[in-house]
């Protein structure tokens, strides 16, 4: 990466780290795009020019696009079953994540307490999910519309969704690889009940 490039990363991590601690401190709709920007020490203009609204500013871009996480899909050998290859599609942004905790952690709790981001957030998701289900159709040789594909995307999604909020009161020494890994293999397992535990066998 170039010179220009990465200021135009700082510049992007700035106006996002800006807008997370404004939505934290006073409530999304008490910061205006103008204050993100000041706080940044940007002008508004540059401002629009990361982001359109202070709602992406705050979701900040994906960790690894969409099309990125489809050519890995397809790339990894046929015979890797699919909870095993989401997984090794994904470890590289669950690194850049743990590496970013508390920035995520700020992240996700701005979502929590403002629920309009949650909207925004769905509809970005969504689209998301749909090219990722014509990847997994591709890779197994079904089509976008059997439910294969469709079940596979949407439990894939479910269990990083569960290991995210596991890891917002993991504590310092959590790490969200574990927690992912953890809930895959939930899913490998087809999600079999848990052995008992010592008092429920006593």
């Amino acid at each position: 990466m170039g010179l220009r490039d990465r200021k135009k990363e700082q510049t992007r991590a700035a106006l996002t780290s800006a807008a997370l601690r404004l939505a934290d401190e006073r409530g999304l709709d008490h910061v205006t795009v103008e204050e993100i920007s000041a706080a940044a020490e940007v002008s508004s203009r540059t401002f629009f020019n990361y982001f359109a609204t202070k709602d992406d500013a705050i979701l900040g871009a994906p960790v690894i696009d969409s099309a990125t996480v489809c050519e890995r899909l397809l790339a990894l050998p046929r015979e890797v079953p699919i909870i095993d290859a989401v997984l090794r599609v994904f470890a590289p942004a669950i690194e850049l994540m743990q590496a970013d905790r508390e920035l995520w952690l700020l992240r996700m709790r701005v979502i929590k307490n403002n629920p309009s981001l949650l909207l925004a957030l769905f509809a970005r998701g969504a689209v998301e999910e749909q090219q990722f289900v014509a990847a997994v159709a591709t890779r197994v040789g079904l089509t976008p519309e059997d439910t294969f594909p469709q079940l596979a995307a949407v439990a894939t999604g479910a269990a990083f969704r569960v290991a995210m909020m596991r890891w917002t009161t993991a504590g310092p020494d959590g790490r969200l690889s574990d927690l992912v890994r953890e809930a895959f293999g939930m899913l490998a397992a087809g999600l079999a009940d848990p052995a008992p535990t010592d008092e429920e066998v006593a």
